[in-house]
């Protein structure tokens, strides 16, 4: 996808849509024709919730709820843009003339990697983070076979994820990346509260 399906604001929903009950009611009325179609991905089927809050993201973002649903997915219940929406959104920025995936390295050694160069409509030119598959194979994404199967189209998807992040995060609406739900790592153990553990002694003591 080099692009996404842009669509204005043409949805039946009013832009303020919790300012009112009948907005409301009428995304959720939307979101359950949505829901009970077989042709939205399989995770929306059946729930019009999650169809009505995706089709309020596409509506704000100007794009189809269909492009939003199908590059929208949950990681460890936390929302996130496929690399491929990423490059979509970068593709079609009214922010930049000009985007694209640049490859350096040779092909087939670790070397190989990718990253996007833009130029904005001032004629600046941004350049976002290397991404080889060196990294790859040390962040563990080569458990993923499509590294192995497609590793160019990955190296600019995961480029384009990390361009988007840095330089375009208010395109994401609050929503994480591909790749940064999974490289979570598990919360820090809670700090001892030196209250409670002296609490704690005064209370052993007394018995």
């Amino acid at each position: 996808m080099n692009e996404l399906i842009e669509t204005g604001n043409n949805l039946p929903v009013s832009g303020e849509v919790f300012a009112k009950a009948e907005n409301f009611q009428d995304l959720f009325n939307i979101g359950k024709m949505f829901a009970s179609s077989s042709l939205v991905p399989q995770a929306y089927q059946g729930k019009a919730m999650d169809c009505a809050i995706a089709i309020d993201m596409a509506n704000r973002m100007g794009l189809s709820p269909m492009m939003v649903m199908q590059n929208l997915y949950v990681v460890k219940g936390k929302p996130s843009w496929s690399g491929q929406a990423c490059m979509g959104m970068i593709k079609s920025n009214a922010g930049f003339k000009e985007a694209k995936p640049i490859y350096f390295g040779e092909k087939g050694t670790e070397d190989r990697g990718c990253y996007i160069k833009a130029v904005t409509k001032e004629g600046e030119l941004i350049e976002g983070p290397d991404v080889t598959l060196k990294m790859a194979r040390l962040e563990g994404w080569t458990s993923n076979k499509k590294w192995q199967t497609m590793p160019e189209l990955m190296l600019a998807y995961r480029a384009a994820a990390f361009f988007a992040r840095i330089h375009v995060p208010n395109l994401l609406m609050g929503c994480f990346v591909e790749g940064e739900a999974e490289d979570i790592s598990p919360g820090k153990p809670k700090a001892v509260d030196p209250f409670e553990a002296k609490e704690g002694v005064e209370n052993a003591t007394d018995k």
